[in-house]
């Protein structure tokens, strides 16, 4: 298993890696700000469909611009990330400035798109890109009880 520092990729070292997988590349992305057991099911139920995890992870930058609140991210990104790199099911991660992360899902061509269970497919970035090129685009249910918004609330309400 390679180092936690190694899964933590450009997206040059990423293209790499990527041409030098067998089996399927599962891609999925997000904040994930104040890492929680909801999150780390549903990283491991992405892992579990394909043979390799690639997270993009929003920059601090591109995660302002999402509305999660004032405040947000509390972690910055380079923490989410070696947090995130540190968990066995994800074998990569990617830090992306954008909005959206579509020119990495565009240049990455993963077999299959995940995403959490509150968005509908017509609002999942890149599905088109990735059904287009053979893959899927998949759902995971969110794990109830589960949120870094009430997470981040109920820390503010303590103080």
């Amino acid at each position: 298993m390679p180092s936690t520092a190694a899964k933590l990729m450009s997206l040059d070292a990423a293209l790499s890696w990527r041409k030098s997988l067998s089996g399927p590349l599962v891609f999925t992305n997000g904040v994930f700000d104040l890492l929680h057991p909801g999150h780390v099911e549903y990283l491991e139920a992405a892992r579990a469909l394909g043979s390799h995890l690639l997270v993009a992870v929003n920059s601090d930058q591109s995660a302002r611009t999402l509305s999660k609140g004032s405040g947000r991210p509390v972690a910055d990104e380079r923490a989410r990330a070696r947090v995130l790199a540190g968990l066995a099911a994800v074998d990569a991660v990617v830090m992306f400035d954008a909005p959206t992360p579509l020119s990495l899902i565009t240049a990455l061509a993963p077999d299959l798109l995940v995403k959490g269970g509150d968005y509908a497919r017509e609002a999942i970035v890149g599905a088109d890109a990735v059904e287009a090129a053979g893959g899927r685009v998949l759902t995971i249910p969110f794990v109830a009880g589960y949120s870094t918004t009430a997470l981040v609330e109920r820390c503010r309400a303590a103080t």
